[in-house]
């Protein structure tokens, strides 16, 4: 038999598509592998907006992670959610990681979250603080995630700090903190004292380079709401902004004449209050305090702690208490009133003299300074305390009730008028207005009776008579006294029955008035005339030579 022919197994070119197939899937297989990091468990409340293979993990818009499965814990209170992550962030997940789902939130006047409404929700990926090896701390696979995005992030320079306060009104977390109307930070949050008793911590982040204008006597207040207040200019309406009108808002500001270096400035987590407004922080700067307090019996309606203690409209400081105090020596109550005078609104340092301050209201106490209540807004009812100086003051001495200097008072205000508008209609009342009515009606009544009387029209016909009997006497002088001398006698009489009618008038009126005393000056110069006419005619009736001899 001939010898089989061996035939060469050439390489046929269809082997190349498989091969390059299997070479293609090694390495996608091998490029899985490398490109596939750790596999984490993230626990969440709830897995709202999560989907298994769709969902990513982000850190600054880049992805970390895809999520590959969702479900319930053993307890059905909390999800599971497992996530591969990329090979590159293994030295990230270490238990100062945080995660949170992305989705839409309204958080007061701020909108987070818009971005997903397009994309759908991602879980974002916070990898902590990148400090030295010792506090990037330990790695694990197992993570509690966040229900609400962090305030801070650990990329984010800045200091947090804390703040007391008995109340936090409407300040929640993500309220702006304000230096200057400049937003620098925000609230993270807030911590309830142990048994609900005591202050309440309030946990806030400011950026920097805000960070460095905090030191440990700065003051902060709260901005939340709007401020309505009626003032010299009218009404005034103040707003920090849009967004601390709904989530509220802190501020804080320079402390006043201190000199500023780099070692002055608070450290991270120092404490601090929290003060209600502007006006107390700015008043809780003054460190010069002198306490004084007076004793008032009107009303104090309107007046609180915290109104203000003026002198010639300035404020000089401001009310502490107010309080009722029966007092058994005087046998009546009446009201205390607190309060502390800061000298340096007005005064600089250098001209406060420290401990000379209580001598200094003495002396001006003797010589008319007295503190009364005043009103501040009519359209509010708030009150205030006006230290005037009282023109001649009665004398007033000053006590002391251990360190507090007390001042005497009077009224003022609406009270003062109304006790003064009191005081003159007690005068008036006082007043016998009937008794004057009635002796007025009377003496008009006699008046009247008097002057139309029959006395009063005789006496005037008769006094016509004698003086038309004076005047023919006047004439018969000129003619001759025969004739005067004949009728002398008569004439004595005629003036004699006029005095008679006068005095008899005189005697009907009486009363203490004008017509009285012309009435009784008339009868005194008609009874000297008639004494002058009775010894004349006596004389010529026994000397008629006389008119010729003369006497």
């Amino acid at each position: 038999m001939p010898d089989a022919v061996v035939r060469r197994i050439r390489f046929s070119i269809i082997w190349i598509i498989p091969i390059i197939s299997v070479l293609i899937a090694g390495f996608l297989i091998w490029k899985s592998f490398a490109n596939d990091g750790p596999e984490i468990t993230v626990m969440f409340d709830t897995a709202d907006g999560l989907t298994s293979g769709q969902t990513q993990v982000k850190n600054k818009a880049v992805v970390l992670g895809t999520v590959q499965g969702i479900s319930l814990t053993d307890d059905l209170r909390h999800v599971n959610v497992r996530i591969r992550m990329n090979a590159g962030s293994s030295p990230m997940l270490t238990d100062k990681a945080r995660f949170w789902v992305v989705r839409p939130r309204i958080n007061g006047a701020s909108i987070t979250g818009l971005e997903t409404l397009m994309s759908g929700a991602y879980i974002a990926f916070d990898p902590g603080p990148d400090g030295k090896e010792a506090d990037k701390g330990h790695r694990k696979t197992d993570f509690r995630g966040l229900e609400a995005p962090p305030g801070v992030r650990s990329d984010q320079p800045g200091r947090t700090y804390t703040l007391i306060t008995p109340t936090i009104g409407s300040i929640g977390q993500g309220a702006p903190v304000f230096f200057r109307d400049v937003d620098v930070g925000e609230v993270l949050g807030y911590t309830m004292p142990p048994g609900g008793s005591g202050p309440i911590l309030i946990q806030l982040f400011v950026r920097e380079p805000y960070d460095h204008y905090l030191y440990p006597d700065t003051r902060f207040w709260n901005v939340s709401g709007v401020q309505v207040g009626f003032g010299a200019g009218g009404l005034k309406v103040q707003m920090q902004s849009l967004q601390a009108l709904f989530s509220g808002g802190v501020a804080f500001g320079l402390p006043r004449d201190k000199d500023r270096t780099s070692g002055d400035e608070a450290p991270a987590d120092t404490v601090f209050k929290l003060y209600d407004s502007q006006a107390d922080a700015e008043s809780a700067g003054y460190h010069e305090r002198v306490p004084l307090a007076t004793y008032v019996t009107s009303s104090v309606k309107g007046l609180a702690p915290g109104s203000q203690v003026t002198m010639f409209g300035i404020q000089i400081g401001s009310v502490t208490s107010v309080k009722l105090d029966l007092d058994q020596k005087a046998g009546h109550p009446r009201v205390r009133i607190g309060m502390q005078i800061q000298p340096e609104r007005v005064l600089s340092a250098s001209e406060i003299r420290h401990g000379a301050l209580i001598d200094t209201f003495r002396t001006l106490v003797a010589n008319g300074l007295r503190a009364s209540t005043d009103s501040a807004s009519l359209l509010t009812g708030e009150s205030m305390i006006a230290l005037n100086f009282v023109k001649n003051p009665p004398p007033a001495t000053t006590s002391m009730e251990g360190q507090t200097l007390v001042i005497p008072s009077q009224a003022g205000g609406m009270s003062g008028i109304m006790d003064s508008l009191s005081t003159v209609a007690s005068r008036l009342a006082a007043m016998p207005f009937e008794q004057i009515g009635v002796n007025a009606n009377s003496l008009l009544a006699n008046a009247d009776k008097t002057l139309t009387s029959p006395e009063v029209k005789q006496s005037l016909v008769s006094l016509k008579e004698s003086l038309k009997n004076l005047q023919a006497m006047s004439t018969q002088l000129q003619h001759g006294m025969g004739p005067l001398m004949q009728r002398l006698p008569e004439m004595t009489n005629q003036l004699d029955q006029t005095l008679q009618n006068a005095n008899r008038l005189l005697a009907g009126y009486g009363g203490n008035s004008d017509f009285h005393r012309n009435l009784q000056g008339m009868v005194i110069q008609l009874g000297q005339a008639a004494r002058s006419l009775r010894f004349l005619s006596e004389f010529l009736t026994n000397h008629p030579t006389a008119l010729i001899s003369g006497r």
